[in-house]
């Protein structure tokens, strides 16, 4: 119990704790001695990365926010919707490390190691529908030639290169079959068609799927868009399959000029990102980064903690992160909380860090985004007009605001 207790405590210091390894200031300090101009913010130069010279191409979530176990070896499809169609160049990128806390981290909790697995195989092909029959032929997807992969814990690896066209309107369907357990996954909540396959080769729905967290292609984009967040930037909520979610919505309107690459991972908190672990690290990837997150930090509190976060750990964690997302020369667009319909002691704080945000973003040089006022009801602060996930009517309220606010730095 000793030991329990001991390493809760030094998680929690941990979270408390930003990149650089020192706890951050108080809100007042930090806003005296960090605070940094719009000039200066520009005159950050893009960081070069392992993502560069590959743009994202699906809007559905890749990131781990959760474990499965594959015990006896379990084959895993789902159906990704991609944002070009033709014939590209795609490669799959693979972190075995969990993002996110899931719930109060009692299974799957930001950082922790994924167990060593076995990659037995992995193939892609197209369809128009998990029902259809019109499926292409399987292309397998090797590592570094091989069919199969050892994976380590806590390994960050790439499949090899291989040119694949998707016809107008099909799914990118991938599959693999892997053996192991504690494997990083993503709870899909109805965002894409997810299955296990059966012994007799029947589909049967699973949420808890592992996938790759990047599918890159090799397209030439005008602008790479990482949006940053919890289950609202992920998607939870709307329709089942339909892709009506903000993220969604933007990637559709911009066209596939533009590559939207969704890293929002239900639960997760600003605690969780503000680790700087391999998910901040593909979010630097990002010319123009989204960051939406808090809502957890309330409703759940940082793990190993079981009261909300205060209105100063937040906002302790969102200067880590757009400092962290500037300095890899990001340009941030900064959300505020949106309306969660919360009890009064908790929503107080919510109102509190929201006065602080618009600060946040003016002291760092941040474009500040008020979808507070887009989905609270106006007869009632701090209830929600479209449901604490917003549905479908709601993101597309969102993605139409944002657009009209931000079309000059997405030309």
């Amino acid at each position: 119990m000793k030991k329990i207790i001991n390493m809760i405590m030094i998680i929690s210091v941990l979270l408390l704790t930003g990149c650089s390894g020192t706890v951050p200031e108080t809100s007042q300090s930090v806003a005296e001695t960090e605070a940094v101009s719009e000039s200066e913010t520009a005159a950050v130069e893009k960081q070069t990365g392992i993502f560069d010279g590959l743009a994202a191409n699906t809007v559905i979530s890749t990131g781990n926010n959760y474990m499965t176990d594959a015990r006896n070896a379990v084959t895993f499809r789902i159906y990704f919707p991609v944002e070009q169609y033709g014939e590209l160049e795609y490669q799959f990128y693979f972190s075995n490390t969990v993002d996110s806390t899931w719930e109060r981290g009692r299974y799957s909790y930001a950082g922790k190691s994924g167990g060593a697995y076995q990659i037995l195989n992995a193939r892609i092909w197209t369809a128009s529908s998990p029902d259809s029959d019109d499926a292409s032929e399987p292309v397998e997807i090797t590592f570094d030639g091989s069919t199969e992969k050892s994976v380590l814990p806590d390994e960050t690896f790439w499949s090899d290169k291989i040119n694949f066209s998707v016809p107008e309107g099909e799914y990118l369907v991938w599959e693999w079959t892997v053996q192991g357990e504690a494997i990083p996954c993503n709870r899909m909540t109805e965002l894409a068609y997810s299955y296990i396959i059966k012994e007799d080769g029947s589909q049967e729905y699973n949420m808890d799927v592992p996938c790759p967290q990047f599918i890159g292609t090799n397209r030439n984009v005008k602008k790479k868009i990482v949006c940053f967040g919890d289950s609202i930037t992920q998607g939870a909520q709307t329709s089942a399959y339909a892709q009506n979610f903000w993220v969604s919505e933007i990637s559709e309107s911009l066209g596939s000029d533009y590559a939207v690459w969704n890293i929002g991972c239900g639960y997760a908190r600003a605690s969780d990102a503000a680790l700087c672990g391999n998910w901040l690290e593909r979010a630097k990837s990002g010319e123009i980064v989204t960051l939406a997150f808090g809502t957890n930090d309330l409703a759940v509190g940082q793990y190993g903690q079981r009261t909300s976060s205060s209105a100063d750990e937040i906002e302790s964690w969102l200067r880590t992160l757009i400092q962290e997302l500037q300095n890899a020369g990001c340009h941030v667009i900064l959300f505020n909380l949106p309306p969660f319909d919360f009890e009064s002691e908790t929503e107080a704080i919510r109102t509190e860090i929201n006065t602080r945000i618009p600060v946040i973003a003016e002291e760092t040089g941040c474009d500040f985004f008020d979808w507070n006022v887009l989905l609270e009801n106006p007869d009632k602060a701090g209830s929600s007009l479209y449901g604490g996930h917003p549905n479908d009517e709601g993101c597309k309220v969102i993605a139409e605001a944002f657009l009209k606010q931000f079309a000059d730095i997405l030309q």
